[in-house]
């Protein structure tokens, strides 16, 4: 999947990371010292969490003012050291994210309150990242037609060709391989590029993805230089930083790089830097994410455009910074008042914590999962006559789709924790006639990761399974039992001839996150969210029984996914 990014590589980059020369002030000879302002994977958090910290940080009031003071700063003016001056702003991709947040945008539609508030910061470029194509194409179209005028979004390596609003986009020039910004005289070319998984991790449609990033962006790096332009930057989305840095390596002519997709905290190393094809050291950039950070690179240019120089640092959106007071009226205040409602709307007490924790739901059966799989069989059973399909017997949901990452009550669930744990739209299909084989190969596949925690990790309903994590990965299932007593498997063979309807989410349904085995079967969605699906069941439910739904923290405890020892 990564012929562009070699990731063999990524020990050899670290190596180089770890024997740059240190971040320094450029020599004399500087001609043109060029701010980079950036940020990426804003993922729609919008508002400051009580949660946190430094409850008030990381607001996009206080982002947006940040960004526009650093701005300011930057173009104090020119210098005998410094030389000419100018800045830009880049945020490098996941500009929006299935949240409570981002669903007021969607119910409020164009211009979405994310957009509104990145067109008012004003950015030179926007990478298109992953998380742009969670609600499928149409809806990053209207994202990007939600800004006012000439912005700009940027992949090399996408082909959007066979997905008409996006070709359209194309077409007006408003998503490009790359831009070419002017400052005080000088040409910056910014290339963009956007991971090659995108296939496996989001929903972009017909949008086509060449998997060799190195080659589409150095194509069009080449185009840069042959234009004359001899100050070029990459901003990507490759998931990790380790990617950029490997990606580094298969480049020449590249002065920077701005990241993103990973969350990597780097503060304390920034720049990290790579060594490129050439052998020319290039300082290498991101943030940990939300908005809690501006990224300040600050390179120096000599007459020829190159990097003679470079340092920065990750500038903290602290409480005690001043709030942009348009952000505040247009975007924080609607949106705090679409949670609020969403917030007062009581639909099920609970006896127990819903334990949705990152790492449980990614590696063991938690009372989550468990609920809302329960969920799926009874929409999928609910609605099976109206949409003419079987009532399933087996439920399926990734730990990666379940996304509030804390234990919720126990006490009052509302409808906004709800879309804490399900901000996805994802919708419920079924999924008749299943293979035993294909079904036994779904389990396996939600396995394979174990020990260590992965969004694949299957959480299942309507079975009994038991595995043994000591077997290599494909072979750990023992048994399979479905809740009317038929045994599919057993100790480890399938005994089953009879087909299974399986209740899942359509983004599995159609092969993703690994789970290839059930794309060649046809599938219904039903027309319920699995958000949805979820705050029916729980307000079908009432309450939410200890007996019942009590988290299975011990092996001993668990009921549906069994591990043997």
């Amino acid at each position: 999947m990564r012929s562009g990014i070699v990731l063999a590589l990524a020990a050899l980059v670290l190596a180089l990371v770890a024997t740059a020369p240190p971040t320094e002030a450029g020599p004399k000879g500087v001609d043109f010292t060029l701010t980079v302002l950036h940020n990426n994977d804003g993922e729609s958090d919008l508002l400051a969490s009580s949660e946190d910290t430094d409850p008030g940080a990381g607001t996009i009031s206080r982002f947006g003012w940040l960004l526009d003071d650093l701005r300011d700063d930057a173009l104090a003016g020119p210098t005998k050291a410094r030389g000419k001056t100018g800045v830009i702003a880049i945020t490098a991709g996941d500009n929006f994210l299935a949240s409570p947040e981002w669903q007021a945008s969607l119910d409020k539609g164009v211009p979405f309150y994310d957009a509104i508030a990145l067109d008012h910061i004003g950015y030179d470029a926007f990478t298109i990242g992953n998380h742009e194509f969670d609600f499928g194409p149409e809806v990053l179209a209207d994202f990007i037609n939600s800004f006012s005028g000439g912005d700009v979004f940027l992949s090399a390596n996408l082909d959007f060709s066979d997905e008409p609003s996006l070709q359209a986009l194309v077409d007006e020039g408003r998503i490009r391989p790359s831009i070419v910004v002017k400052e005080r005289g000088e040409r910056i070319g910014i290339v963009g590029a956007t991971t090659p998984e995108l296939d496996e991790v989001t929903s972009p449609g017909d949008v086509e993805v060449d998997e060799d990033v190195a080659g589409a962006v150095q194509d069009e790096v080449d185009r840069l230089t042959a234009m004359g332009i001899d100050k070029i930057l990459l901003s990507s989305h490759l998931q990790d930083i380790d990617n950029e840095l490997a990606l580094v390596t298969e480049l020449n002519d590249v002065d920077a790089v701005i990241g993103g997709g990973g969350g990597e905290d780097i503060a304390g190393n920034y720049p990290l830097t790579a060594v490129d094809a050439d052998g020319t050291t290039v300082p290498v950039v991101t943030v940990p994410g939300d908005y809690f950070d501006v990224g300040r690179l600050v390179l120096e240019f000599d007459k020829a455009g190159h990097v003679i120089g470079y340092g920065g640092a990750l500038e903290p959106v602290t409480s005690d910074l001043p709030q942009d007071p348009y952000l505040v009226e247009q975007v924080e205040e609607p949106v705090s008042a679409y949670l609020a409602e969403l917030a007062d709307t009581i639909i099920a007490t609970s006896e127990v914590g819903l334990n949705g924790i990152r790492n449980d739901v990614r590696s063991r059966e938690t009372n989550v999962g468990n609920l809302m799989t329960d969920g799926f069989l009874a929409t999928g059973t609910a609605l099976a006559a109206e949409y003419g399909v079987p009532e399933p017997q087996v439920a399926l949901q990734n730990g990666g789709g379940i996304r509030n990452d804390s234990i919720i009550g126990p006490g009052e669930i509302s409808l906004l924790d709800t879309f804490d744990i399900a901000p996805f739209t994802n919708f419920v299909a079924v999924i008749p006639d299943v293979a035993p084989a294909d079904l036994l190969a779904a389990v396996e596949h939600g396995l394979s990761g174990l020990p260590s925690a992965a969004g694949s990790f299957g959480q299942w309903g309507g079975l009994t399974i038991t595995y043994d994590v000591a077997e290599p990965a494909g072979s750990r299932v023992v048994d399979i039992v479905l809740d009317d007593g038929t045994v599919v498997v057993d100790d480890g063979v399938v005994v089953s001839s009879e087909p299974i309807t399986i209740a899942t989410i359509d983004f599995l349904a159609q092969g993703q996150d690994g789970y290839d085995m059930l794309e060649s079967y046809d599938f219904t969605r039903v027309g319920v969210s699995y958000q949805q699906s979820l705050a029916d069941y729980l307000e079908q439910l009432g309450t939410i029984t200890a007996a019942e739904y009590a988290d299975p923290v011990a092996p001993g405890d668990r009921d549906r996914i069994i591990p043997v020892s």
